[in-house]
């Protein structure tokens, strides 16, 4: 019989960030994390808040690494000490491993290094997300603010990945001593300016050697921007065979429910599987208000037990059952294909 793949659940159903300052959220959080080990998931994406709310929530980047350290000793304590974690994190306008700005760029190296710190205190070993570019950063060109596209904005991004590459060399050796693997993620043109496309990322790392630094591969994004089934199979056999291919997501292209989307099943995952066998998230966001304006989310919330008013729209608890349920029999299905006869 088929072992059911270890499947994690991202945290982007109740928010944008991981409130580590706040107790209620930390609370409620556990719930959480209960109810949905109950489901069948073995491990959860958080969301490290960005530099200016955790500058903010505390007076030192020490007071809230502790702070990530007591959380995970509190689900150890409370019996999930064999539940993984993994961030997803992304770079921010003040802090771009991309800029040419000297400052801001050692300001992102020490931001994703502090991440990274904080990712291997949940015991994780995966830290993926828009690393490099930062998310939703469409370039602007002074003086009269006119948005940058096409020709002009792939050479401006070229020389922003050059700067880059270096930049990751330095965090690459810095997670390879924390245990930590870095899963740079493609993301859709409608949402960030690039890497859009897994070729375009293919070429990023093709100026890094360290294979620590490595690809998230999301299934919303690649229907969405990808190039293609024929394409997809031979950049999959590229990454697997450097070590390069970490992580995996299982996402519908609406960002919400995973049972009633196009997604293609077979021609996402049958690559993926047949070179990995780590595990899948499902990434599902919730329309909460920061989503809301950057994803253009116009469904209605999936309203979340103990926490909001019920109505007769899904709740969050159902969508993610329906989620493990429904991945896990797709899985199963290709898995099967793949099995040697």
């Amino acid at each position: 019989m088929q072992q059911n793949t270890d499947m994690y659940f991202s945290f982007f159903m109740f928010g944008s960030n991981f409130s580590i300052e706040d107790p209620i959220f930390l609370d409620q959080a556990m719930v959480h994390i209960r109810r949905l080990v109950e489901m069948g998931y073995t491990g959860f994406e958080f969301h490290p808040g960005r530099e200016a709310t955790t500058a903010f929530a505390f007076p030192s980047y020490q007071q809230e690494l502790e702070a990530y350290i007591a959380f995970r000793k509190r689900m150890n304590d409370e019996g999930f000490s064999r539940i993984k974690v993994a961030t997803n994190v992304g770079a921010t306008p003040d802090c771009d491993p991309s800029s040419s700005c000297a400052k801001i760029r050692a300001d992102g190296i020490e931001y994703l290094k502090s991440r990274i710190d904080i990712t291997a205190a949940l015991g994780g070993e995966i830290m993926m997300g828009p690393l490099v570019i930062p998310y939703g950063g469409f370039v602007f060109r002074a003086p009269n603010g006119e948005s940058v596209w096409s020709d002009k904005l792939q050479d401006e991004l070229e020389a922003r990945y050059k700067i880059a590459q270096q930049s990751f060399v330095t965090l690459g050796q810095y997670a390879a001593v924390k245990g930590v693997k870095l899963a740079i993620e493609p993301i859709s043109h409608w949402e960030t300016p690039g890497p859009n496309k897994l070729a375009q990322l293919i070429t990023f790392l093709d100026g890094i050697d360290d294979p620590t630094v490595g690809v998230v591969l999301d299934s919303a994004q690649e229907t969405l921007d990808g190039d293609g089934p024929e394409v997809f199979k031979a950049q999959i056999d590229y990454i697997a065979d450097q070590g390069r291919l970490h992580y995996a997501q299982a996402s519908p292209p609406d960002r919400g429910d995973l049972v009633n989307c196009w997604l293609p099943w077979e021609g996402i995952f049958t690559p993926i599987l047949s070179r990995f066998d780590g595990p899948i998230a499902v990434e599902i966001f919730n329309a909460v208000g920061a989503f809301d304006h950057g994803l253009r989310l116009s469904r209605r919330k999936f309203w979340v037990p103990e926490v909001d008013e019920p109505n007769s729209y899904p709740n969050a608890y159902q969508i993610a059952q329906q989620a493990y349920d429904f991945t896990q029999h797709k899985l199963a299905k290709i898995r099967c294909k793949l099995a040697p006869k």
